[in-house]
């Protein structure tokens, strides 16, 4: 098989070479231990409490070692992409006072030298590294239906064979140079997979950063790294992406833990050196006795919109968080009363491994804690600012006489020892 040839017939317009990419993006100039970390959110909805919580956890790795924190927006989903997603979503990180290092600022501007920091402008690295691992016998064409794949799962379900596409179930596997030149003669639309190496007899094994040692079979399945469109899938982007940003921890959701020997393979057939993963388990919420994970569809508070509505302060949003991201806050906390969270050196073998309960209580109470230390001044600012956007009526009120609302507000306020029930 002449691999450069089927390489140049399914990628004709691709003329550079990985070598090219990692000219252009050289390795960070850190100090030692420094770890890059990012969030990659969709812009396919609003600002989720899970995004927001992800976002402090890779924001506070980053800062606890003089590192790096960036946005990158994964748009490869433009069916489900929402019109001004991402500028919600930024926006919703300032409003929390999550600083961005690098990648996007705003819904429109980035910065950085390592951009374009959203995939949709990615194409040509893509397919670049795709390129690449035809010509290395690694990937390859699949001409499959829709149709003819769903076909094939009804059989390995009847069968009760593991379903996918591998081993013999790959039909296109073995295709040769003629047949795929005879296939795009007549048109036909296809996609590109992995030739995965892999034996799901075969265990990988991998220290994750927050839940240690997981053991998990190796990957087998010829898995899409470029879809029909010429858009590259979720798993192959984020390993170019990545490797080429030098991403150092990917601390994700833990959804993500069943891709993860897609992952680490994907990243060791590219030549790349795999990053440290962690995985962030859910913020969980009680219901009728039980747990579950916080739901977009029955939860108000899934949206950080709720909080800003509900008139909580950022800071205390945030703080309330890092009682749930690190076991040990609370205490650095009543031992450090009037520092910056920043400041705390947090570890993410701390972290909850199966999922801290969403607690409004606990945040009623860390919300007091810090609107006690405010003076009277300061609760008036906040409150008539929550009251424009919020309460038009109540604004009105606030603000008819700024003085007479600022002397209710101090009392027992301006004083050494203020009430924290007011």
């Amino acid at each position: 098989m002449d691999y450069n040839a089927l390489a140049d017939l399914l990628l004709p317009e691709i003329n550079k070479t990985p070598d090219y990419y990692e000219n252009l993006y050289p390795a960070r100039n850190l100090p030692e231990g420094a770890r890059v970390t990012r969030i990659a959110p969709s812009p396919t909805g609003y600002l989720h409490l899970g995004v927001l919580f992800a976002a402090l956890v890779n924001r506070i790795t980053a800062t606890s070692t003089d590192g790096i924190f960036f946005t990158r927006i994964e748009d490869t989903d433009k069916k489900r992409e929402v019109a001004g997603g991402i500028e919600d979503i930024i926006s919703g990180l300032h409003r929390f006072g999550i600083t961005i290092d690098e990648g996007f600022i705003s819904g429109t501007e980035q910065k950085g030298e390592y951009g374009p920091y959203q995939q949709s402008h990615r194409e040509e690295i893509y397919k670049t590294y795709v390129k690449e691992l035809i010509r290395q016998g690694l990937a390859y064409p699949c001409f499959c239906t829709a149709e003819e794949l769903a076909e094939v799962r009804e059989i390995q379900e009847a069968q009760k064979i593991r379903t996918g596409y591998h081993g013999e179930w790959a039909k296109h596997r073995n295709i040769t140079l003629e047949e795929t030149e005879a296939l795009l003669s007549e048109g036909k639309p296809f996609v590109i997979r992995l030739k995965s190496p892999g034996n799901e007899a075969n265990k990988i094994v991998f220290e994750d950063t927050i839940k240690g040692k997981i053991e998990m079979p190796e990957n087998d399945e010829d898995f899409v790294l470029l879809k029909s469109d010429g858009i590259p899938t979720y798993h192959f982007a984020h390993a170019v992406d990545d490797h080429l940003m030098h991403t150092t921890h990917v601390l994700r959701g833990d959804e993500w833990i069943s891709s993860v020997p897609k992952h680490i393979q994907l990243f060791k057939l590219l030549g790349f050196k795999v990053p440290k993963y962690g995985h962030i388990s859910p913020i969980m919420k009680l219901d009728g006795g039980a747990k579950r994970k916080i739901s977009k569809r029955k939860d108000p508070e899934a949206a950080v919109h709720f909080f800003a509505e509900q008139g909580y302060m950022s800071e205390a949003v945030i703080n309330y968080l890092m009682t749930v991201a690190s076991s040990d806050f609370e205490d650095w906390r009543r031992a450090n009363p009037d520092t910056s969270y920043k400041e705390f050196k947090f570890n993410l073998k701390k972290m909850s491994v199966s999922g801290a309960l969403f607690d409004e209580n606990k945040l009623l109470d860390v919300s007091k804690t810090m609107v006690a230390k405010l003076n009277s001044v300061e609760v008036y600012n906040m409150l008539t600012d929550w009251a424009k956007e919020y309460d038009e009526e109540f604004f009105g009120i606030l603000t008819a006489d700024p003085e007479y609302t600022k002397s209710v507000l101090a009392i027992d306020r301006d004083v050494p020892k203020p009430r924290k029930d007011i």
